[in-house]
């Protein structure tokens, strides 16, 4: 092994409270490395809707003493004495789906794990160990705050909007709240020069995602039918594509307001878990329902590129000392953020 390893660490692991669970802090063991592994000192994670879940059992799968959280970023400061990829100082970000490097997404990418769920450690820590080859370089102009917003909902628009939705400029996109992934996806769509819808219920949100290249905003609360507006806004022809973050007291809406050959990327239950919806009108629409599933490391890397192009940065919302990582899910709990909650590690 190369490079110097640390002597002091400490993660965060889950412990059960009833039918919950709750954050403890513990010391870590000096973590041993094989030869294609890479020892990262932690600079920030952020958190995500589903680590809220995880914490509050929602799956009934999460595990008593699991490290949760997927999204981090930070240097390396060892590696193994195969490791050709990388070197001592260089700034990554582990993927979410460590097992799903290219290609088409396959099931066992799943099985195997994702990064701080039931089968898999994740990176509430000062220090974590990733494969070679399951880890990406992080853009130059992000910190590494920054670059611990990306990996699952930046990665998430990214597929969801780039390589399954094949988005160009002039195309229409309808975007459901101004959370992590749907901040994500006005910043990408916007820098494609698509025309980007977004709905809130807080005026003051609206305001912001305006200022961030929304198109045209619409508040649900003051106006429920907002697939009405929609259709209204692009007269009558629909939206071409559907960040569908809601659910089911969204997705009917989603359907109405959908254009003919139009694409509804399946994202988001924030309304939570309900009946299926009527997919019938679907098929008069020949359109698309893509299932969307965080992404692949070639993913990571192509939206890296496209932020480095167009100079692109996070909305975070707030940052929490390590110390406090309690705390950041309590305000992730509270919906009131606006962008990414980043925990600093440095701070």
């Amino acid at each position: 092994m190369q490079g110097v390893q640390t002597q002091h660490s400490s993660h965060y692991q889950l412990q059960r409270n009833n039918n919950t669970f709750q954050l403890q802090q513990v010391p870590s063991q000096q973590p041993a490395l094989a030869a294609d592994q890479v020892l990262i000192r932690v600079g920030a994670m952020s958190l995500n809707y589903r680590d809220l879940l995880i914490l509050r059992n929602a799956g009934q799968d999460t595990v008593d003493g699991q490290i949760p959280l997927s999204d981090a970023a930070g240097t390396v400061i060892a590696i193994g004495s195969k490791v050709q990829r990388w070197q001592v100082g260089d700034r990554v970000a582990p993927n979410f789906f460590p097992q799903w490097q290219d290609g088409k997404y396959q099931t066992q990418h799943y099985s195997h794990g994702a990064l701080g769920g039931a089968n898999l450690a994740g990176v509430l820590a000062e220090h974590i160990v990733a494969s070679e080859d399951a880890i990406v370089a992080i853009p130059a102009h992000l910190s590494l705050q920054e670059a611990a917003a990306l990996p699952c909902a930046a990665v998430t628009a990214w597929h969801a909007l780039f390589e399954r939705g094949q988005l160009q400029a002039g195309e229409t996109v309808l975007i459901q709240g101004t959370g992590g992934v749907a901040l994500f996806a006005l910043q990408l769509a916007a820098a494609q020069g698509a025309k980007v819808i977004i709905t809130s219920s807080s005026d003051e949100k609206l305001a912001r995602a305006k200022a961030l290249g929304a198109w045209e905003t619409i508040n649900y609360r003051a106006q429920p039918n907002w697939d009405e507006v929609a259709l209204a806004l692009t007269g009558g022809m629909g939206v071409d594509h559907i960040l569908e973050l809601g659910g089911p007291e969204t997705y009917a809406r989603s359907i109405n307001a959908l254009a003919s050959g139009g694409h509804i990327h399946q994202i988001g239950v924030l309304t939570g878990f309900g009946p299926t919806p009527n997919l019938w009108p679907l098929q008069f629409k020949n359109a698309h329902i893509n299932g969307i599933l965080v992404g692949s490391v070639a993913h990571f890397n192509a939206l890296n590129a496209f932020l480095s192009q167009h100079q692109i940065r996070p909305v975070i919302d707030q940052e929490f000392a390590y110390a406090q990582a309690s705390e950041a899910f309590d305000y992730l709990a509270s919906a009131q953020h606006f962008g990414k909650i980043v925990i600093n590690v440095q701070a």
